[in-house]
């Protein structure tokens, strides 16, 4: 479960001619599903559609990528990776909008996640400069990211006549309360995963940050020690000139080190807000976790419900047979006497006519 699709909707796919470029070539015969997928541990979003077990759309969006709305109900993107250019075509234009603000949602977190991917690889490719203990850096991975830095340029298209889609499927209705509490707890799981990753991250900050307070600490003793060092040697030594040079030299280490405490500062503080992000992370899943209890409580309520709806069915199931067969036993009757009237009816007439 490491991808997770994110956005469905329908719409017809098509592509660009490969020979002239121009046309577009349907490769759906009717509307099929186009979903936009996340996968968390490479940060990266991804357009999937399939028809049947054919997948015909398969594109990674990269930061250079431009989602291009060509009429009311039809919009395309260019994607260098697979060579070609990509065309959807809508049932409506609020279906086309919602995707188009969809792509350049995922384009913009697929930027932020390069540029954060790319800071992460100067850190840990930067030499240490420290000349006792050295630099002390969280060991972060760079993430990989799908695409390229380079597109292509788009093809001039030209649309023949606007394609015609099935209506959006972007959820389906739940017709049980079982269907409600495995959505509830599939999201569960996603974010106790979640929370599992951020609690790693959160011990391994904490960590790191108190390395570098003991790493503060022994710079700011250094750098007392050092003055106390400068001002002996303005005191002891005879050669002014000699002093003066060491004491240059001596402000100038303090420098440094003034500066590479300001470094970690900002890198405290830059810790001090991933944890803050954490935390407000972990107030969405109890809020979450509160709302799947609900969730669960009111299916209990449904289902006690429900089988007394089906006890009072049987029961007066049961009671309308009673009826049933009473009214039968009742109808015979009528019957017979029917029958002994007629009898005495003949009867009568016979007398009448004898008489």
């Amino acid at each position: 479960f490491r991808e997770q699709p994110i956005f469905s909707t329908r719409a017809h796919v098509f592509q660009i001619d490969p020979n002239t470029k121009k046309n577009w070539v349907p490769t759906s015969k009717h509307a099929v599903t186009v979903s936009y997928f996340y996968d968390s541990t490479r940060n990266v979003y991804r357009i999937i559609s399939l028809d049947g077990s054919k997948a015909i759309i398969n594109s990674t969006i990269t930061p250079n990528m431009t989602f291009t709305k060509t009429s009311q109900k039809f919009g395309q993107w260019a994607d260098s990776r697979a060579n070609t250019v990509y065309g959807l075509g809508f049932s409506s234009e609020h279906h086309l909008s919602k995707f188009a603000e969809k792509f350049q949602e995922f384009k913009e977190a697929a930027r932020i996640a390069k540029e954060k991917s790319h800071e992460k690889m100067e850190l840990t490719s930067t030499p240490s400069q420290e000349s006792a203990g050295g630099d002390i850096q969280s060991p972060l991975t760079p993430e990989s990211i799908n695409g390229t830095d380079d597109e292509r340029a788009m093809p001039e298209v030209t649309q023949n006549s606007e394609p015609r889609a099935e209506p959006t499927q972007n959820a389906l209705p739940f017709t049980h309360s079982s269907t409600i509490s495995k959505h509830w707890e599939a999201e569960l799981a996603t974010l106790k995963g979640n929370n599992a990753k951020l609690t790693a991250a959160l011990l391994e900050s904490t960590a790191n940050v108190k390395q570098w307070k003991q790493q503060l600490a022994a710079y700011q003793e250094e750098a007392e020690r050092l003055h106390k060092r400068v001002t002996e040697l303005e005191c002891v030594s005879s050669q002014a000139n000699e002093v003066h040079t060491r004491k240059t030299e001596l402000n100038q280490t303090i420098q440094e080190l003034e500066s590479t405490l300001k470094k970690k500062e900002e890198e405290i503080e830059r810790l001090k807000e991933e944890i803050d992000s954490a935390r407000e992370l972990q107030a969405q899943r109890n809020s979450l976790t509160q709302k799947l209890q609900e969730v669960e409580i009111r299916n209990k309520d449904l289902e006690g419900q429900l089988s007394d709806l089906e006890q009072r069915l049987e029961k007066s199931q049961n009671e309308q047979e009673t009826f049933h067969n009473n009214l039968k036993t009742l109808l015979e009757i009528l019957d017979g006497k029917i029958f002994e009237l007629t009898e005495l009816r003949d009867n009568l007439a016979k007398l009448t006519e004898c008489s």
